[in-house]
């Protein structure tokens, strides 16, 4: 079976600004998607953010197993509705990456709780990004670091939780570093933040980049059913006990009433 990733992008910056649209004539959604091509086993697929419902209808984030997610400028025009139905997904095991300024997407706060705040400096200074553990499925095929000459700074203190693992570590010329690799678990959905990927800079063009982003399709990926009702919060009645027991004391709800959300 495939694994059938789909590159999400608000595709904004191509269209309105020249630079970016000389480094990404079809798009940054386009590039990424290409570079997910080279590996066989994926099946992969674009939405942009002026589609219906975003280009992501329920039924494709039911048939999708890893969404890459880049957005920018206008993370506030997401659907709410939209949000949650990917925060959904990703409970049930779909793998989510969320790229470069997506530290602040809807729905990349929605899953970690927080503001995701940080420090950034747009000089096109050059970056090194240490791959923290060389063990990790992530960095395989890369060298102990990636050098781009020229990126966006992203600095610390970086407001996200505790990650499961930090794979990369950046360092820039102006001095600053910045967590630009960490994976979570939310129910049983895998997620990946890297940073890197400012959208006037060819940084989806370089090979090292390009070898992250598969790998960490193929790391997010979760091969089990989804697990459909991991949001249920059912009232098991005393005679679904897994022991027999007996009804002690005044109850707030009634057999098999739901409970209060």
């Amino acid at each position: 079976m495939p694994i059938r990733a789909l590159v999400w992008n608000e595709f904004r910056h191509e269209r309105e600004n020249e630079t970016v649209r000389s480094i990404y004539p079809d798009g940054i959604h386009a590039v990424i998607a290409a570079a997910l091509a080279e590996t066989p086993d994926f099946q992969v697929s674009t939405a942009t953010q002026d589609e219906p419902e975003h280009g992501l209808p329920q039924e494709r984030l039911d048939q999708t197993d890893v969404l890459l997610w880049w957005g920018h400028k206008a993370h506030k025009e997401v659907s709410d509705t939209v949000v949650e139905r990917v925060a959904a997904r990703v409970h049930q095991g779909m793998g989510l990456i969320v790229l470069h300024s997506g530290h602040f997407s809807k729905i990349f706060k929605r899953l970690m709780g927080t503001p995701c705040s940080l420090r950034w400096r747009e000089a096109g200074e050059r970056e090194r990004l240490w791959a923290v553990n060389r063990s990790h499925p992530v960095v395989q095929g890369v060298g102990p670091s990636i050098d781009l000459p020229n990126a966006e700074m992203y600095g610390e203190p970086f407001l996200v939780p505790e990650p499961m693992e930090t794979v990369f570590i950046s360092w820039f010329e102006g001095g600053e570093v910045f967590r630009s690799g960490l994976t979570y678990q939310r129910g049983a959905g895998r997620i990946f933040y890297f940073r890197p990927g400012h959208e006037t800079y060819p940084i989806y063009h370089n090979p090292d980049i390009r070898r992250v982003l598969n790998n960490a399709v193929r790391w997010a990926y979760n091969p089990a059913p989804a697990w459909e009702d991991v949001a249920a919060a059912p009232n098991v009645p005393v005679d679904k006990a897994p022991e027999k027991i007996e009804q002690r004391g005044p109850a707030l709800h009634r057999p098999g009433e739901e409970g209060f959300r």
